[in-house]
């Protein structure tokens, strides 16, 4: 059997917005919802080496392979992301196949001085062999078997999925993107089903670290969802930690800049509604 390998958008050695403590992060390539507020679109789609970065790239760093598909000379390549700014797609020619060994020795170098590593994305569910492989790695040698292992995800996979995940996985953290369906597939393209399964799931087997809630003025924000999203968790564990995250327009598209950001007051008033309804721990970022 080869070893499994995953599309890497990139990774970064230090966060410490991406779960608790310090955390080496990756973030996969592909996704399956298409947030209209999402931070990061160039992680969505997968290149389909359409050619359309190649003339736009300043340093010639671009080019077609004999295979048909979009290559990058990283000697030239200066990540100024012209390449993603041209992309109709939503995606990359950036992103690269990787395998376990290749990030096993990033994170390794930088344990030392790290509390965890995080896969975010795109989706990190979505390359679950890799992600699994990774962990197993991380859990079994002495350099770095102190780190926690954490899963940052839209939750909406399949119970088989983490049952791949759990016996390496220390924890999710996972997103109520709005917990009225019609909003949460508005805002998506993909209803919340599976999302709330997930949380359901992986609370019953300890893993569920926190449940965030991206909140967008007059959208997702209005007190009667807040007050049901807050009274279903507590349902759950009303000593979950729940993390509310203010939307912000710093990496969105242009045709969803008119979302509106909450203000200083709205975040206060959400955190009220929610400790209301029954929910204990709220952080608010």
């Amino acid at each position: 059997m080869s070893a499994p390998r995953a599309l890497l958008n990139d990774f970064i050695p230090f966060s410490n917005v991406d779960g608790p403590g310090n955390r080496f992060v990756l973030f996969l390539q592909g996704c399956n919802f298409d947030c209209t507020f999402c931070h990061n679109p160039y992680t969505i789609s997968t290149c389909i080496d359409c050619e359309i970065c190649i003339e736009p790239c300043p340093e010639d760093a671009l080019s077609l392979d004999t295979d048909g598909s979009v290559t990058v000379d990283w000697g030239r390549c200066t990540r100024c992301d012209i390449c993603v700014d041209v992309c109709p797609y939503d995606s990359t020619p950036l992103a690269r196949q990787v395998t376990v060994d290749e990030i096993f020795s990033e994170i390794r170098a930088a344990a030392p001085f790290l509390s965890g590593i995080t896969v975010s994305g795109g989706e990190a569910t979505l390359q679950p062999g890799f992600v699994a492989a990774l962990f197993a790695e991380i859990k079994t040698h002495p350099d770095t078997r102190h780190l926690t292992t954490f899963v940052d995800s839209n939750g909406s996979c399949s119970p088989e999925t983490w049952d791949v995940l759990l016996p390496v996985m220390d924890g999710a953290m996972i997103d109520i993107k709005a917990f009225d369906d019609a909003i949460h597939v508005a805002l998506t393209g993909v209803g919340n089903g599976r999302v709330l399964d997930s949380i359901r799931y992986l609370a019953r087997r300890n893993r569920l670290h926190e449940v965030r809630l991206p909140l967008i003025s007059g959208v997702n924000d209005a007190d009667d969802l807040l007050t049901r999203t807050a009274r279903w968790i507590a349902s759950i564990d009303p000593a979950l930690r729940v993390k509310v995250i203010g939307f912000r327009k710093h990496g969105v598209r242009a045709e969803y800049q008119d979302l509106a950001e909450p203000t200083a007051d709205q975040m206060e008033h959400y955190e009220q509604v929610l400790s209301a309804a029954g929910v204990s721990e709220i952080v608010r970022v």
